[in-house]
């Protein structure tokens, strides 16, 4: 599998800085100072991953369609529940 295989998520910090991660794989994360910057290091994180699991003999997760918790700040209308 490939990194375009799974879902990333992007969001900002209240710092300015950047998250990428792919949730479905523990510890596939980057925290960049720019949106660009976290999309490429994700991407090497991904491959040591990646590269980890294939010397073990196994196999990356697959994905997930599961969303266990998201939010939108300042939407109109939000109410959590």
């Amino acid at each position: 599998m490939n990194l375009a295989d799974y879902k990333t998520i992007l969001y900002r910090q209240e710092d300015g800085s950047w998250v990428a991660e792919v949730p479905v794989i523990p510890g596939c994360y980057a925290l960049m100072r720019t949106r660009e910057s976290a999309l490429a290091e994700l991407a090497n994180v991904f491959a040591m991953i990646a590269e980890g699991y294939r010397e073990k003999g196994q196999q990356l997760p697959p994905d997930s369609n599961v969303i266990v918790n998201a939010q939108r700040r300042g939407a109109r209308g939000y109410m959590p529940s």
